[in-house]
């Protein structure tokens, strides 16, 4: 019997799609369920896995409804798996009792998962500055082995970084935010994790990155000594002073024992005290109301009695 050509033609056709949909299938990412002992933390992971109220909340829910959305891994080297997005969740599932867990593994280059961990852990809420000091640091270090230029404080740097990082870019984040974040990155780990906890402010801690590690655990002595935190124009006079050569512990203590223009020019009562004398209904914007009403009539008072 002589061959339809053009059956021939359709099947043709029909094995040629058949391999693209293959091929296709072979590309696309499966989900997994992995051992959750078999995943392991990325390498200096700057993010803080804390058991916070946050965190019970994402174990209640685990332990209800089960990890939705996939973690993503590498293979490692030496066995198991090097988690790149997840580390949250791998923690809480740990807490709610799981045994493994959903995950798409990828083949990344060292740089290229760098990128994608400080990316998806930057869309998170609440991000401390240590976080985001190392975080910005370790992506500009990648950016810079994928082509970048050495000198990681340079403008042109940070305007490479900046096009690079969608989600900073979102934030509204300039090249010189970036570069000041990553100057935290020189602080000792106490004076670090003093910004953490807004002991030390951003702009003065920034000012403070400048000092080298002796000069700072002298500026840690002499904050601990005068029990005051420094203002933007105190730690100026320090890092003036440190790059002078002029740095001493005596110094630092005299700056910080100096009373702000800020302290100078507001008066403070404690929310503690003022209850004292106000119903526990009344709220902070009645109390101001209440406590100025008594002030102007204080004040006509004054003026009445000054007036005889």
């Amino acid at each position: 019997m002589p061959i339809d050509s053009g059956n021939l033609a359709l099947k043709g056709l029909d094995d040629l799609f058949s391999t693209e949909e293959n091929r296709q299938e072979e590309q696309r990412e499966q989900v997994q369920q992995i051992p959750i002992d078999e995943l392991h933390p990325f390498t200096n992971h700057p993010f803080k896995v804390l058991d916070d109220e946050a965190m019970t909340r994402t174990v209640e829910s685990i332990a209800q409804y089960g990890v939705l959305a996939p973690l993503i891994a590498r293979p490692r080297p030496e066995g198991g798996y090097e988690i790149i997005s997840g580390h949250r969740r791998q923690y809480a599932a740990k807490l709610a009792g799981l045994d493994t867990l959903p995950v798409i593994v990828r083949q990344m280059s060292d740089d290229a998962a760098v990128i994608l961990m400080v990316d998806s852990n930057l869309q998170r809420e609440h991000i401390l500055p240590s976080e985001r000091a190392l975080a910005y640091k370790m992506k500009l270090e990648a950016i810079k082995n994928q082509g970048a230029r050495s000198d990681l404080t340079s403008p042109q740097v940070a305007a490479k970084f900046r096009s690079d990082d969608a989600v900073a870019k979102d934030q509204g984040i300039s090249g010189d935010t970036v570069r000041r974040y990553i100057r935290l990155t020189n602080l000792i780990p106490e004076l670090l994790d003093m910004v953490d906890e807004k002991k030390i402010s951003f702009n003065p801690a920034v000012e403070l990155s400048y000092l080298n590690e002796s000069q700072q655990r002298d500026f840690l002595e002499a904050m601990d000594g005068t029990q005051n935190a420094p203002s933007v124009s105190q730690a100026q006079q320090l890092k003036k002073m440190a790059q002078c050569g002029e740095f001493t512990y005596e110094k630092a203590f005299d700056i910080l024992g100096q009373e702000k223009k800020s302290e100078q020019d507001t008066v403070t009562i404690k929310n503690d005290i003022l209850r004292k004398y106000f119903p526990r209904s009344y709220t902070p914007r009645q109390m101001e109301e209440k406590i100025i009403q008594l002030l102007d009539a204080w004040q006509r008072k004054q003026q009445r009695h000054n007036e005889r």
